[in-house]
């Protein structure tokens, strides 16, 4: 099955602390060479957050493809927040705070947590702190309180803005203790009430970015255990995948649904094409108890639980893959000239294959769509 596939090497580019020294690549990879040296060996926050566009040119120029592009992209802004963290511990140290009091763990949420950002991503994270007595909460929360308003605002500065949406570990809404989060989740996770949903639809795809990775793993069992009683939470679930309508009228054409759209042409790719591949996906996964969070990985694990036929899962990797590198390619454009990407394409821009085949993944989609549902 091809959906199986060792780890590529690729993954490798920013899984250390520093980024890679240009001199230890081989000549094949020159233009990832040369955008190195052009930010040079210790680069601020917010020089190696301007360097990204440059990166997806060097990695574009190398024929990734756009999937392949899109996770390193997150990789890359999963170092960005190792980065930040770690000047914001070294800044609390030096003004007397001390080591952490307790093991803690900060999780990447949503398109970062899949390993799935193009450009231009906000913000969406969280903390889980080790559990610790109650007498403790003010000296404790009051840490990784600081710590989370330290690292997102790092963050916000260089060029990751703050979530709009709150969604972030400086809140104590999305910050808390790990038998906290296991019974926030089991609150949520009870009925079928839609604000509920939607709250745990935001934290149902997170991965560790810094800290104690066995906390992240321990809410992820807890989510597992979960799944199988929760029949009300996940019909909502299922429900709400209505509110993110594929981009197809009724008579199965290519159609953006006009909210907010700039123009008459334009279509939100992000909107209507990638959130509702990526929620039936989740919705799925959840189903069968599946605990990885990528949606590639997510099709494979399908397969494997005879909940997708192979046919089914490399035609929807194929789909979110051309979806990826079309959304990616228009923000690339919109960069130069010098606007903020954002989740929109220009369909009248699209050649007439170009139309047929996006027409073809997103009836690929709404198929999806329909089977998670049921």
């Amino acid at each position: 099955m091809r959906l199986l596939h060792r780890a590529s090497p690729w993954r490798d580019l920013f899984a250390a602390d520093s980024l890679p020294a240009p001199a230890t690549l081989p000549p094949l990879l020159a233009p990832l060479r040369d955008v190195l040296v052009e930010l040079g060996p210790a680069p601020s926050l917010a020089e190696a957050r301007a360097w990204q566009a440059r990166l997806v040119e060097a990695l574009d120029r190398l024929d990734l493809p756009g999937w392949r592009i899109s996770q390193l992209i997150s990789d890359h802004n999963d170092w960005l927040y190792r980065r930040a963290i770690e000047l914001s511990l070294n800044e609390m140290a030096g003004q007397g705070w001390g080591e952490p009091p307790v093991a803690f763990c900060v999780l990447m949420l949503g398109s970062g947590a899949r390993h799935e950002s193009l450009l231009a991503p906000d913000q969406d994270n969280a903390m889980i702190v080790d559990d610790y007595p109650d007498s403790r909460h003010t000296e404790i929360d009051g840490y990784f309180q600081s710590l989370g308003e330290r690292f997102t605002a790092r963050l916000d500065e260089a060029g990751i803005p703050l979530c709009r949406g709150h969604v972030m570990a400086r809140w104590p809404m999305w910050r808390k203790r790990l038998s906290e989060w296991c019974e926030q989740l089991t609150l949520w996770t009870a009925d079928r009430r839609v604000k509920r949903v939607q709250q745990a639809n935001i934290l149902l795809d997170f991965s560790a970015v810094y800290g104690d990775a066995g906390l992240a793993e321990s809410l992820s069992a807890h989510v597992q255990q979960l799944m199988p009683r929760s029949g009300l939470f996940l019909d909502e679930m299922a429900a709400l995948l209505d509110e993110l309508p594929v981009a197809l009228d009724r008579f199965g054409r290519l159609a953006g649904d006009g909210e907010g759209a700039p123009h008459d042409d334009a279509l939100n790719l992000k909107r209507q094409g990638l959130l509702p591949l990526a929620g039936g996906v989740r919705l799925l996964a959840l189903r069968h108890g599946v605990r990885v969070p990528d949606t590639r990985s997510r099709l494979a694990a399908l397969v494997v639980k005879e909940a997708l036929s192979n046919r089914q899962a490399q035609a929807l990797a194929s789909t979110l893959a051309r979806l990826q590198a079309q959304l990616l390619a228009a923000q690339r454009e919109t960069l130069k000239q010098s606007a903020i990407p954002d989740g929109w394409i220009d369909v009248a821009r699209l050649e007439e294959d170009e139309r047929l085949l996006m027409r073809h993944d997103m009836q690929q989609i709404r198929g999806l769509v329909k089977v998670a549902k049921r």
